[in-house]
């Protein structure tokens, strides 16, 4: 494989691509995935309970779905691209601790490790994530079944 200065600029610019992901969800700056996903994109959350669907209907999932969880870190490592010419694969690992709510007004943190494997395409506007689909590791203090 070659390691030409386009080779790098690439895998910088999937590296980063990824965690914005982190960073709008956490943020909960659902209009930021645009520039994350192509507008055909496939998004699979069934791994953690959620749809497989497309990047509207993720839009409306997260803002239904993450209120139970007022805070939270979508912590991204172990990020291994593949380039091949203007598509590339990549799987990232994501050590999620996240604030949730208690039947009580309570707070408890919950953790949740998963991988996401996506697809993505070099557009004019630069990488975007085309299918993602996260893989299931590991909850900890999370009572309900995934």
């Amino acid at each position: 494989m070659p390691r030409d200065l386009q080779y790098l600029l690439d895998k910088t610019d999937i590296s980063d691509l990824l965690i914005d992901y982190g960073t709008a969800i956490d943020s909960r700056d659902f209009a930021a995935l645009d520039r994350i996903f192509t507008a055909d994109a496939v998004i699979d959350y069934r791994a953690t309970g959620g749809p497989r669907c497309t990047l509207e209907e993720a839009r409306r999932f997260l803002a239904e779905a993450l209120p139970q969880f007022p805070r939270s870190q979508h912590m991204m490592g172990n990020i291994s691209i593949r380039l091949q010419g203007a598509t590339a694969t990549a799987r990232t690992l994501c050590h999620n601790p996240m604030v949730m709510r208690k039947p009580d007004g309570g707070e408890e943190v919950v953790y949740f490790g998963i991988w996401y494997a996506d697809e993505l395409l070099r557009t004019g506007d630069g990488w975007r994530i085309r299918s993602r689909s996260l893989e299931f590791c590991y909850s900890d203090n999370y009572q309900r079944s995934l």
